[in-house]
């Protein structure tokens, strides 16, 4: 049970990745710009920098998370479980600020926190049935 917490971790990792790609990379694309609802190019230059940082912010949840399955996998439990949770608990946390900031959000909390939120899950009852 424990290899299926740290598959959903990968996978949270993943989309984190994806959508460090979206902020930091993509972001005046109009692609981008219809996924995160802005409604201009010139909307999308006036908050490049925010969102190039806020992509930073995904991108480093994402890795802390797959150097913690890595260090797990490898036989450093405990480093490695520590930060799985640490990098799927910030995630889990940014998609629940996003959506008590604003309710109109709820897709894409939903969409942030969901692999997470069952990776958190899975992966602590992995631990308690031991």
């Amino acid at each position: 049970m424990l290899i299926v917490g740290l598959v959903l971790a990968a996978a949270a990792a993943a989309f984190h990745v994806f959508i460090f790609a979206l902020e930091s990379l993509k972001w005046t694309e109009p692609e981008t710009r219809k996924i995160f609802g802005v409604a201009s190019e010139a909307d999308a230059l006036t908050t490049k920098q925010l969102a190039f940082n806020q992509g930073f912010y995904n991108l480093f949840l994402a890795l802390a998370t797959l150097f913690g399955i890595g260090f797990a996998l490898f036989g450093f439990e405990t480093i490695g479980l520590t930060l799985v949770f640490a990098g799927t608990g910030m995630m889990l946390a940014a998609a629940l600020v996003l959506v008590l900031s604003d309710r109109s959000k709820s897709r894409a909390a939903l969409m942030q926190g969901t692999l997470p939120l069952l990776a958190v899950v899975v992966t602590a009852i992995a631990l308690a049935i031991r």
